[in-house]
């Protein structure tokens, strides 16, 4: 089927504008861990959560107990909030790029590594926002926005795939089903590893780490995250078993993808495990979901562009 050139490059300059989009936020958040106060954290809270409730004269100067007192934004929070800003515009224009993708060439747009990284980073991205409302995490952006943007510039440059049809051992509609449930999985648990590398540094009791929040904020953070992806990476792993017997004539056969993306699951099944275990919370959970962030990210480049194996021709699976 023809390609339609014009979306593709749309799609193209969409893409590097997201990445220096998602570049310039992760400038302001680490600005904003900077130049942040450990001692106003708690003043933070109360100021999100609505005022701080000291009391203040009204307008006709008549003391008032309780009154609300909405103290002026600092510095750091502005550029917090800048950073966000700047966030939810970059989702926006990279959601914009993989649509112009997938109508350019009239299939579903990541049945590539460049495709695929696409999405996987924006599933990052986007579950960074959510869990950004419900936990103090804010400043941390950057931890998560940096290895954002490498990823996204790898796959704009080193990775990139002129927009073609798919070949057709990948013509099927489980590369919608099975490849976007992984790829959105595994983005969403690039959050927790980060979360349980940065739970490990403040829990080391270093000055240097003093700014980060608490170690329990980090180590609730990266649970509820991994207990949100686990389910749907179990089920990518399920559908692309059966898409192998389809294609192949055998749920599994010990690729050397499958076979990482198996020791993969089974190291996340051991956090879960250990984090619900009184004797292994804490850091020797946090080091068994590093290590599992670890391999995500091995079978992403390592396994995909230096081993040969059945999932070598699309480098996705």
């Amino acid at each position: 089927m023809p390609v339609n050139a014009t979306l593709a490059t749309y799609s193209d300059w969409t893409y590097g504008a997201a990445v220096a989009i998602y570049f310039f936020a992760a400038v302001l958040y680490l600005c904003e861990a900077a130049f942040a106060r450990p001692e106003k954290a708690k003043e933070r809270e109360l100021v999100a959560a609505g005022g701080i409730q000291l009391g203040g004269t009204d307008a006709a100067g008549t003391w008032t107990p309780g009154l609300v007192v909405k103290p002026e934004l600092s510095r750091a929070e502005r550029l917090g909030r800048m950073g966000v800003a700047l966030t939810v515009l970059g989702v926006v224009v990279q959601v914009a790029s993989l649509v112009l993708r997938g109508l350019a060439t009239e299939r579903a747009p990541w049945g590539n590594m460049y495709e695929y990284g696409s999405l996987l980073t924006l599933a990052g991205v986007v579950t960074w926002l959510v869990l950004s409302r419900t936990f103090p995490v804010r400043r941390l952006g950057g931890f998560v926005l940096v290895p954002v943007v490498i990823l996204m510039f790898l796959g704009g440059t080193v990775l990139y795939a002129d927009a073609a049809p798919v070949q057709p051992a990948l013509q099927s509609y489980w590369l919608v089903v099975h490849v976007s449930v992984i790829s959105v999985s595994t983005g969403i648990l690039l959050v927790p590893g980060v979360a349980s590398v940065l739970y490990l540094l403040k829990s080391s009791g270093h000055a240097r780490f003093r700014k980060f929040p608490d170690a329990e904020v980090l180590d609730r953070l990266a649970y509820r995250s991994t207990v949100f992806a686990f389910p749907l990476f179990t089920i990518g792993i399920i559908c692309g078993a059966i898409w192998a017997e389809a294609a192949w004539g055998r749920f599994w056969g010990w690729d050397p993808k499958e076979t990482v993306a198996f020791v993969s699951w089974v190291v996340y099944a051991a956090y879960l495990h250990a984090r619900a275990t009184a004797g292994w919370r804490g850091r020797p959970a946090a080091w068994i979901n590093s290590l599992g962030f670890a391999l995500t990210v091995f079978n992403l480049f390592f396994i995909n562009l230096v081993t040969t194996g059945l999932h070598s021709y699309a480098g996705v699976g």
